[in-house]
């Protein structure tokens, strides 16, 4: 079995109940403990499911060229009904009969595309220097900031009307929050909504399929970096090129933005174009 404690991908399948944090520490403790960094590419909050991808030594350094992708989950929304903190930990207030499935169908078919979207009170965004739950736990009136989403695509996979519950596909940018889209919704139907389960099913182009359960981890749901950097364009290096760029320093080429440098389909370096060269940003080996 490989080093555990090299620089790897890790594809994780959280439960619902831990926070991202606990994952990560469980995480950390099997592959050797505090000698070993583990990192994040984007967390899931407690109540939701699905893909975690976890980073570990001088990996963690790749966080960067992995945060902002695109992400795509499954949600179960509950109309009829608003919760505090947008998801089942509520409290949760019953508002109104369910709407019909030709309202929820319309509605949800307008829903996609670019857009401003508020930040849910409970969230860990910071305004004024603290986390936003944390001043929502105390019952403070705190304008949340909006900021700039997109969201790609929307799907209804299915609604029961004698429930409220309406089964989404949506993948969207990063920084987008699932839960605010399940308040959007209900409050477009007059009728509130919350977002009752949530599965993140992709990462750019990581599967959950391919995660471990955290307790799996290892040797299970390990990935090679340049794997998870297939989405960045690749250069090849000769040896010669590989000994420099290890030492930090730059080789001809050039690119639009971040540009994986390989030997062999191992990830040697991230790089930077400049010029007429690419400058190693983040150096693996």
């Amino acid at each position: 079995m490989a080093d555990p404690a090299a620089p790897a991908v890790w594809l994780v399948d959280k439960p619902a109940g831990p926070t991202s944090h606990d994952v990560v520490a469980g995480v950390r403790r099997r592959l050797g403990g505090r000698a070993v960094k583990v990192g994040h590419a984007g967390t899931l909050d407690p109540f939701a499911t699905g893909l975690l991808v976890l980073l570990s030594g001088r990996a963690t350094r790749l966080a960067p060229y992995l945060v902002g992708l695109d992400k795509a989950y499954l949600a179960t929304v509950r109309l009829g009904a608003t919760s505090d903190t947008g998801d089942p930990e509520g409290p949760v207030r019953e508002v109104a009969p369910p709407p019909p499935a030709v309202a929820v169908r319309g509605a949800v078919a307008g829903m996609a595309g670019a857009q401003r979207q508020r930040v849910p009170a409970y969230s860990a965004v910071k305004v004024g220097g603290e986390r936003l739950y944390r001043r929502a736990r105390r019952g403070e009136a705190v304008e949340a900031p909006e900021r700039d989403v997109t969201v790609h695509a929307i799907d209804l996979l299915g609604y029961d009307e004698a429930l409220g519950l309406a089964e989404l596909e949506v993948v969207v940018s990063t920084g987008t929050y699932v839960r605010q889209i399940a308040a959007d919704l209900g409050e477009r139907l007059g009728c509130g909504g919350y977002c009752q389960a949530l599965r993140r099913t992709r990462v750019g182009a990581l599967a959950v399929g391919d995660a471990a359960a955290p307790d799996a981890v290892p040797p299970a749901g390990r990935l090679a970096p340049a794997r998870a950097l297939a989405h960045l364009p690749a250069r090849e290096l000769t040896p010669a090129e590989a000994a420099a760029v290890a030492h930090g320093r730059p080789v001809p080429g050039e690119g639009d933005g971040p540009v994986a440098l390989v030997v062999g389909g191992d990830l040697v370096a991230v790089a930077e174009p400049a010029g007429e060269v690419l400058r190693p940003r983040v150096v693996l080996t």
